[in-house]
């Protein structure tokens, strides 16, 4: 989507953007789910939830794959936790440089996708890109939690949901939010059934959209903070402190 059409104030574009990339989520889960064993490579609540199943030999769930799913996920998360470790909450160089890498390595698997290697009937194959999905995944979520946008964490909507029905009018009545909850939560389920339909024509273009998708959020938040930002500010953002200097955590509760 070209910039120009795109909210002008920095807090609002964040919130655009990262619903485009709970969307992503969506088709991904769809593409592991319905293409990779029914594994999940982002929500990662249905990957424990399987596997506790699964260990039971209820109704032959897979149990490598959710496990590699999950250390993939988890060592994304923490190689951008490590990246992000010395940035202030917001957008900056560093969770540009994330979000990009987070969508080539998506682009080459739906490349080697769309190009024939077909995991359907190779379990290891399948099993090898669950867990490089689910890398980038955790890469991605890690990133979105730094950048800080309060009720879209862009890779599971059940806290969203359960805030959207505790302070609505019918439960404590405060309903903050609201619009981007209820956003994030359409948004998750129409990804899953842009994903669907997908995986009925080739399993590469899901991966492919997610890719191209992660990659305009990283262009255009990129951009919207250079436009918005004093000369110089965005390679102050990604420096390491100075000795002494106290480092900005993000905060789960702040509103950006």
């Amino acid at each position: 989507m070209p910039a120009r059409f795109l909210p002008s104030h920095p807090p609002s574009m964040h919130l655009v953007l990262m619903l485009a990339l709970t969307f992503s989520t969506g088709v991904l889960d769809a593409v592991g789910y319905l293409g990779l064993d029914r594994v999940f490579t982002a929500n990662m609540t249905g990957n424990v939830v399987i596997l506790g199943m699964a260990l039971l030999g209820g109704d032959n769930l897979p149990v490598l794959g959710p496990i590699v799913a999950l250390a993939g996920f988890m060592t994304g998360a923490m190689i951008s936790g490590r990246a992000l470790r010395l940035s202030s909450a917001g957008w900056n160089r560093r969770t540009t440089t994330l979000l990009v890498g987070v969508s080539a390595v998506m682009a080459v698997v739906a490349i080697l996708l769309l190009t024939g290697v077909n995991p359907r009937h190779n379990e290891v194959l399948t099993v090898a890109i669950t867990g490089t999905l689910a890398v980038t995944m955790g890469g991605q979520a890690a990133t979105a939690r730094h950048l800080n946008v309060r009720d879209v964490p862009t890779v599971v909507v059940t806290s969203t949901i359960t805030g959207l029905a505790a302070d609505s009018r019918l439960g404590a009545g405060t309903h903050p939010f609201w619009g981007r909850r209820l956003a994030a939560i359409g948004l998750i389920m129409a990804g899953a059934a842009v994903g669907a339909g997908f995986v009925q024509l080739h399993l590469g273009l899901g991966v492919l959209l997610t890719a191209v998708l992660t990659l305009a959020v990283a262009l255009l938040g990129w951009s919207a903070t250079n436009r918005h930002s004093p000369p110089h500010a965005a390679d102050i953002a990604g420096a390491a402190p100075s000795p002494g200097a106290a480092v900005v955590r993000p905060d789960p509760q702040a509103e950006p």
